[in-house]
């Protein structure tokens, strides 16, 4: 049974770019999600940071976040409500292999999730 992999993906990124070479030249074709283009949804996002086992204030671009001079929300629905309504906020990329999820900065750290694909695939 084949391993789905995605990845969360802004072409304007050069590590997102990065990342995704990466898995190509690992020879993984992903589900590319631009998710500046189809901005993910609160479930989406729970999903992700359930996945990536962090809070969703982690998953926020601090830089990013201090540009758009943005409130801090109080809880997580809050932070991901503000994901979801500026979706460039997303740490990126973010790579999913099954029920594992990691953020690709640096890309060395995908490298268990293309051992998991390769070996599931």
């Amino acid at each position: 049974m084949e391993t789905t992999v995605t990845i969360y993906h802004n072409p304007q990124c050069s590590k997102s770019r990065e990342a995704l070479e990466y898995l190509q030249a690992n020879g993984i074709q992903p589900t590319v999600v631009e998710y500046l283009r189809t901005p993910l949804d609160i479930d989406e996002l729970r999903r992700l940071v359930k996945l990536l086992g962090v809070a969703p204030s982690s998953m926020v671009r601090a830089r990013d976040f201090q540009r758009l001079e943005l409130d801090s929300p109080t809880d997580a629905d809050g932070w991901l409500g503000l994901i979801a309504l500026h979706p460039e906020l997303l740490e990126r990329p973010v790579v999913v292999v099954g029920d594992r999820a990691r953020i690709g900065r640096p890309v060395e750290r995908l490298a268990d999730l293309v051992d998991a694909a390769k070996s599931a695939g």
